[in-house]
């Protein structure tokens, strides 16, 4: 009883071999998509946001039909200056190769932004459905700051204005301080002529 079953786990494990190293080796695309945003702000005050992908396909198949959506920019928030959301390719052939696309943004609201993945679909001629992938998510984006000035003056005028008061408290305490510890000097000079007497 124990070899039969011994011999029905052992097929049912090369079976499962088989079928499994398959799959392993069936031509499949594998998609990195990296989405990168860069804020430009203009001498006029407005602020630009440059939106830029790069697909690769680190499969081993090529990607037929290859769209990129970038649906996150709300156009209440954002108008499209240079460029398309979305973009279609022919194909993305297998081993690392390159495909780029940017577009230009003008912020119309001043906040925070999260920029969700964009999507991209491709088609495998083995497969019926379209495939999907997402991007990388964007951080946090600080629309419309308020910028720190750089130079030296401006930084010194906001540091005096913030805590000048302070400084100026803390400086008569301590001079008020050195003035009762520290004896005065001639004082001092009358004490040494009594004791010499």
């Amino acid at each position: 009883m124990a070899i039969p079953l011994a011999k029905l786990l052992i097929s049912a494990m090369a079976v499962f071999m088989l079928v499994s190293a398959s799959f392993a080796t069936s031509e499949m695309p594998f998609m990195v998509v990296h989405k990168k945003a860069t804020l430009n702000r203009l001498k006029s005050g407005a602020e630009r946001v440059l939106v830029s992908f790069n697909i690769y396909n680190e499969g081993s198949a090529t990607a037929y039909d290859v769209t990129l959506m970038d649906n996150t920019w709300d156009k209440k928030k954002f108008e499209v200056v240079n460029g398309n959301t979305s973009r279609t390719w022919e194909r993305l052939d297998a081993g690392g190769i390159l495909l780029s696309h940017s577009f230009e943004l003008e912020a119309k609201v001043k906040g925070l932004f999260y920029g969700a993945p964009a999507l991209v679909t491709f088609r495998i001629p083995t497969k019926a459905p379209l495939q999907k992938a997402y991007s990388t998510p964007l951080l946090p984006l600080d629309i419309l700051a308020d910028i720190p000035p750089t130079d030296l003056l401006a930084l010194v005028n906001r540091v005096l204005a913030k805590y000048g008061s302070l400084v100026s408290v803390i400086s008569m305490v301590v001079l008020f301080v050195y003035l009762i510890a520290t004896p005065s000097k001639p004082n001092a000079a009358k004490a040494g002529s009594k004791k010499k007497r």
